[in-house]
């Protein structure tokens, strides 16, 4: 048993009154003692832990003691170890554990009241992750895991707490329940501790770029674009003089397309598809987009002007689609400064080379506003082939492409209601790429449920995926609403 030299006293007494089959109470506590089975790793094994993959007890690192768990993911593992523990209905808990290295899990499930996690992108040295949770009304016991993350290094974990009162089968006083273990699949988690405003989209919902200059596709009125589309993201916000600073102005050669189309006419149109229940936001970059937020004055340049577009116009939000490099620090600090100033809706449109790695500074901006963050609609085309999460090459175009890609950002720490799939509306919207929609709607079947799927199938389900992005709704309209109208009947057969 792990303790530090001022705990020696009570540690030897509670030894004791477990011999003796009592119960002591400290005065003053506010908390139960820990009730895991070797949450220190003291024992030299990981004895009350069930554990897959590549693991160990080692004496180097340690946070206190002398002992301390390391694991390695490897494959399709993720080095999980967990531990079922008996615990007492509707009772308050908190969970914590030191942790070091590489994307680090700690989680609880089995609650009765919703699976909780949380995690961090790790260091060099330990820190320590916390968690509360309360047990429903049937809840008799739960299961706490760490775990890393797939094709990441070891991580190393010390000191878990679960402090509560262990479970009993009665209301009086019992000896000290001693937990059991129970095999677990390696699967990843699906729900972390905070969830963030979503400003009342549905659970499943369809994103499409409208827009704001005519290229061929058929032009549009915002209050055009179909219901079947949740979130509009009118394209694109103009860079200026001012670095990080953006603008908005109706392009004249779409006006001319509609016949006239005035910027009143456009505001109006926002509230009215407002009013119909879609979402509409202000996408900033495109493929020719030159807007950069590489510094503390450019985040708040950037964030001062959005903040002024989405009053004067009634935006819901922003989507962040730069495809010539983010800086994940300064862009952060700007999305933040507009979802507190009620931009409740941030989306993004990475490039598919952007999403390959955790490392990557696309990938780390989703991940430094998780908490904030709507949904990443990663772009599925223009890319030729990419590795997939099991490491295997796969082709655009193909519903394995899809899936395999899909689940490196499931399973690298977004949430599966925050990983969406773009793919082009047509065959002329994208330089390659293009499927047809129904490999859209098998894919978010493989991913949701496990059906439909090609060659790659992924290790869990995904129930929560949230939906699929098109670019764009103009091409979409060209094609006689094609792929919305096959895309929206897809995410009504997901649980």
């Amino acid at each position: 048993m792990k303790v530090k030299p001022k705990h020696a006293f009570l540690a030897l007494l509670s030894s004791l009154a477990m011999c003796l089959g009592v119960t002591f109470a400290v005065s003053g506590s506010a908390s139960a003692a820990n009730i895991l089975t070797n949450p220190g790793f003291e024992l030299g094994t990981t004895s009350g832990w069930t554990c897959t993959g590549a693991n160990a007890v080692v004496t180097t690192p340690v946070h206190s003691g002398t002992r301390a768990l390391s694991a390695t993911p490897a494959g399709q593992d993720n080095a999980r170890c967990s531990q079922s523990v008996a615990v007492k209905a509707n009772t308050a808990y908190t969970l914590s554990a030191w942790v070091q290295g590489s994307y680090t899990y700690l989680g609880v499930t089995g609650t009765g009241m919703g699976d909780k996690n949380t995690w961090t992108p790790g260091g060099g040295s330990w820190s320590q992750l916390s968690l509360s949770f309360t047990t429903g009304a049937s809840t008799t016991s739960v299961e706490i895991y760490l775990h890393g993350w797939y094709g990441q290094p070891a991580y190393f974990a010390d000191d878990v707490n679960l402090d509560g009162p262990g479970g009993s089968p009665t209301t009086t006083p019992t000896t000290p329940t001693t937990p059991t273990t129970t095999t677990t699949t390696s699967n990843p988690p699906t729900t972390t501790t905070t969830t963030p405003p979503t400003g009342n989209l549905p659970k499943h919902v369809i994103t499409g770029y409208w827009q704001n200059f005519y290229n061929g596709a058929k032009a549009l009125k915002l209050a055009d674009v179909p219901t079947k589309y949740n979130i509009i993201a009118v394209s694109f916000a103009d860079a200026t003089a001012t670095p990080g600073a953006v603008s908005f102005t109706l392009d004249s050669g779409l006006s001319s397309q509609l016949g006239g189309y005035t910027d009143a006419q456009f505001k109006a149109d926002i509230k009215t598809a407002q009013a119909r229940g879609q979402k509409v936001i202000l996408s900033v970059g495109g493929e020719k987009g030159t807007i950069r937020v590489d510094s503390a004055a450019a985040a708040t340049n950037f964030s001062n002007s959005m903040k002024s577009l989405i009053a004067t116009y009634g935006f819901d939000g922003v989507d962040i689609d730069l495809e010539n490099g983010v800086n994940a620090t300064y862009m952060a600090q700007a999305l933040r400064s507009i979802h507190a100033a009620g931009g409740s809706i941030i989306t993004m449109a990475p490039q598919t080379i952007d999403m390959q790695s955790p490392a990557a500074e696309y990938f780390k901006l989703a991940l430094n506003v998780k908490d904030i963050l709507t949904i990443v609609n990663m772009q599925y085309y223009n890319s030729g082939t990419m590795l997939g999460c099991d490491q295997k090459v796969y082709s655009q175009g193909t519903v394995d492409f899809l899936t395999a890609l899909a689940c490196i950002q499931l399973q690298s720490g977004l949430r599966a209601d925050q990983v969406g799939l773009g793919l082009p509306a047509s065959g002329s919207a994208a330089g390659g790429g293009y499927q047809a929609p129904g490999n859209t709607v098998n894919a978010l079947n493989c991913l949701a449920k496990g059906t439909n799927c090609g060659s790659f199938k992924p290790s869990t389900t995904y129930p929560t995926i949230r939906g699929a992005m098109t670019w764009s709704i103009n091409w979409d309209a060209s094609q006689g609403y094609a792929w919305s109208n096959t895309v929206s009947a897809g995410l009504a057969g997901l649980p």
